[in-house]
């Protein structure tokens, strides 16, 4: 039992253990406390998505639908191993399950049958959705294996758990059956392996130098004529690093950009990532600005010029 990491302890965590993360849009508050308790937190439930498609399944992790609000859990892993955090707090992923089971978690020990739903999960689990059919054919990559081991030890390592701290949501909700393609037993095993190993600092690469995105040519296309710039290879590249950004922000639905325009529905994306940066009226036009470029570059890694 424990009170949950901050969002900045949780993603620090996962990086230390090797986790490659993909921050979404305003994910550090994007929960559902105001529905009821966030914490104590006792321990990892792992689930499978039933969709396909790493952008998809991270929308409707954050997003949820009409019956159930997001976000779904609190990260997406990909297929690739790329995890996605998508929400922090009280997250509609665990549901009601058995009262025993959690108190086998909390206390460590092999785990009973879960043949009740009598307990709220959703204050008490980190959640990860695994992208995933469920079908017991999609394969599971071994990167996508690996994050899972690795994301289940950054948070057991932090609060002192052990490996039994991390179930499937099949050992937690009766008629569960995910994640399905790999066994919690073997991955519980690669946990134990994991927590046994202190990870040792990385030395990563120098990073290459961020992309630039031209402020001028922005500016000017977007209260101009939209595809006044179209033909300069630079300006139609930071094109597509701003439309990438908002699309990551959950701003912008698709992107648009093939033809170096930063057109109408851009600049309405755009807008509306000046209004949660607290912008209004005339300051939230959709024109972009070089305090708003900047905050979404130092975001999705690229910086401004002129």
């Amino acid at each position: 039992m424990a009170t949950p990491m901050s969002a900045a302890q949780f993603a620090a965590a996962l990086r230390a253990e090797g986790v490659t993360v993909v921050e979404v849009g305003d994910w550090e508050h994007h929960n559902r406390n105001a529905k009821g308790p966030w914490g104590p937190v006792n321990g990892v439930m792992i689930h499978h998505t039933v969709t396909k498609g790493t952008d998809a399944t991270v929308k409707i992790c954050r997003d949820g639908h009409s019956e159930l609000p997001g976000p779904l859990c609190h990260g997406v892993i990909a297929k690739d191993g790329r995890v996605h955090l998508v929400g922090y707090g009280r997250a509609n992923h665990a549901g009601l399950g058995d009262g025993d089971v959690l108190q086998a978690v909390i206390a460590e020990r092999p785990l009973p049958p879960d043949n009740q739903a009598n307990t709220d999960g959703n204050p008490h689990f980190y959640g990860f959705e695994c992208e995933n059919l469920g079908d017991g054919k999609d394969p599971w990559p071994a990167a996508q294996l690996t994050a899972i081991e690795r994301v289940s030890a950054a948070i057991c390592r932090h609060h002192g758990w052990s490996e039994r701290s991390v179930i499937g949501h099949l050992e937690w909700q009766p008629g569960k059956v995910d994640p399905r393609g790999f066994t919690m037993a073997s991955m519980r095993a690669r946990i134990d392996k994991r927590l046994g190993v202190t990870p040792e600092p990385s030395n990563p690469p120098k990073p290459a130098p961020k992309p630039v995105v031209d402020l001028s040519r922005l500016v000017a296309a977007a209260r101009t004529d939209p595809r006044a710039a179209q033909g300069h290879q630079t300006y139609a590249a930071g094109v597509r690093l701003v439309e990438a950004a908002l699309r990551a922000e959950g701003l912008l639905a698709a992107q648009y950009a093939s033809d170096g325009s930063f057109g109408s529905t851009t600049v309405t994306a755009y807008a509306a990532w000046q209004r949660r940066l607290g912008y209004s009226g005339s300051a939230a036009d959709g024109v972009p600005g070089r305090t708003s470029l900047s905050k979404l570059g130092a975001r999705h890694g690229f910086t401004i010029t002129n």
